[in-house]
């Protein structure tokens, strides 16, 4: 994805949220380094259950070990032939990678003027850069903020459909160690976001 500047008047619980969905995408994209393990041990959560998620999360990755961790990863997402886990929108939707949900995200990237990154041959309907998208839409970084309206209509129509059934998915996959305390980060997350959308009218 390319990055613009991120606007400064935006409100801080939008900032938190695209805070969420920017380090879910980097958790996904590949195995964290070391500085990004020790960033999520420091994490804290509080009582409610996005709050215990996270706190479950750092206590994992307190004792998690890098070399680990990409052996996890490898494991979960790449395998030999495929991984444990296929991350994108299309396979969960339709049953096959590269399908109409792929073709339908490129459209509205290219109404949104967010384009693929240098280098990236992954699908763009993968959950790493569908986290990274709503993150940066967020906060501005492909031109405006987007209205709630608009990350509503994004969120519905290419995460809401099937991202929970994926964090699901990595709780329970038996390659899941710390990507299983990430899935239920990223469940508890999407399920306040799905009800907040849910409460607004339009």
């Amino acid at each position: 994805m390319t990055l613009a500047h991120a606007h400064s008047d935006i409100a801080e619980e939008d900032r938190l949220r695209a805070d969420l969905y920017n380090y879910l995408g980097l958790m996904l994209a590949g195995p964290p380094d070391e500085l990004l393990l020790a960033q999520t041990a420091d994490l804290t959560g509080d009582a409610s259950p996005l709050g215990e998620a996270i706190g479950g999360l750092a206590r994992v990755a307190k004792v998690t070990k890098p070399k680990a961790v990409s052996t996890e990863y490898n494991a979960l997402f790449i395998g030999l032939g495929r991984g444990e886990l296929l991350p994108y929108a299309s396979y969960y939707m339709t049953g096959f990678l590269n399908e109409k949900p792929l073709a339908n995200l490129r459209a509205d990237m290219a109404a949104l003027g967010i384009t693929r990154a240098e280098n990236t041959f992954e699908p763009e309907d993968n959950i790493a850069s569908l986290m990274e998208m709503m993150g940066g839409m967020i906060v501005g970084r492909f031109g405006a903020p987007a209205t709630l309206q608009r990350q509503k209509d994004f969120y519905n129509k290419h995460i809401g459909p099937w991202a929970t059934h994926f964090f699901t998915d990595l709780q329970g996959a038996k390659g899941s160690v710390l990507y299983a305390s990430v899935g239920a980060v990223g469940s508890e997350f999407l399920n306040i976001e799905q009800e907040a959308f849910r409460m607004m009218t339009g």
